[in-house]
């Protein structure tokens, strides 16, 4: 799979959206992060994976600033080795300035998540043997108070053809990867893996967010929990 031409078509299809208020802004680190998302596919989502995790669409602290999944800064730095700067930027909110790799806010997400993934895998080569990350959908929206909006609070006639436009993409990545587990890191990611193949069975993790009390009672123990009970570890 060319990765980045299969990048390029995604985000002309995302491009051609109209979303209406309360959303004011749109930011898509697929565009304006490209340099590292691409690093990313090209370094880990080499042969086939026996689990794929998938997140929602980008934190602003996360992916937002780094372009990958749940891309907590330190860890996508320090432990996956990915460091590139951010390309031409959009119309930003004043609340949520694009700093890239100089953003001293951390995505607690993503701290979790790849932290879990980190300490169990010293070596990032060792955990995408077996392992991907993904988000279903890569746009960031905001509220003009700068608060987040989730795709699934968008209204049904801007979910529908942007559903359509993500199932399409992620369906290309998961026929390149063949994951044996299709794993949803929240209900609303199980519940579109669900859409992308009917009839296969799909699995879901506790998602990190700080919003979820279970989460800030010890997520890391309840995720290698749920994994070891799906069979993944």
């Amino acid at each position: 799979m060319d990765f980045d031409r299969s990048r390029r078509t995604f985000c002309t299809k995302l491009r051609r959206l109209k979303f209406s208020e309360p959303t004011a802004y749109v930011y898509n680190p697929l565009e304006y992060a490209c340099a590292s998302y691409n690093k990313y596919l090209d370094q880990f989502a080499q042969g086939k994976k026996k689990a794929l995790f998938l997140g929602m669409n980008p934190g602003p602290y996360g992916m937002a600033q780094t372009g990958i999944p749940f891309g907590e800064i330190s860890l996508v730095r320090d432990w996956m080795g990915i460091c590139e700067p951010l390309g031409k930027l959009p119309k930003q909110h004043p609340k949520r300035p694009l700093q890239g790799f100089q953003c001293e806010k951390s995505e607690v997400s993503g701290r979790r998540l790849w932290g879990l993934f980190s300490e169990k895998f010293p070596k990032p080569k060792q955990f995408f043997k077996d392992h991907m990350v993904l988000n279903y959908c890569p746009l960031v929206f905001m509220e003009e108070s700068g608060r987040n909006r989730t795709p699934d609070k968008l209204p049904a006639e801007e979910t529908e053809p942007l559903f359509a436009i993500c199932d399409d993409y992620l369906d290309k990545l998961i026929k390149t990867l063949e994951p044996r587990y299709l794993i949803g890191v929240g209900a609303f990611a199980q519940k579109q893996l669900q859409r992308i193949r009917p009839g296969s069975e799909t699995f879901k993790i506790l998602h990190p967010s700080p919003a979820s009390p279970a989460a800030n009672r010890g997520w890391a123990e309840a995720a290698q929990k749920q994994l070891m009970e799906i069979g993944v570890w």
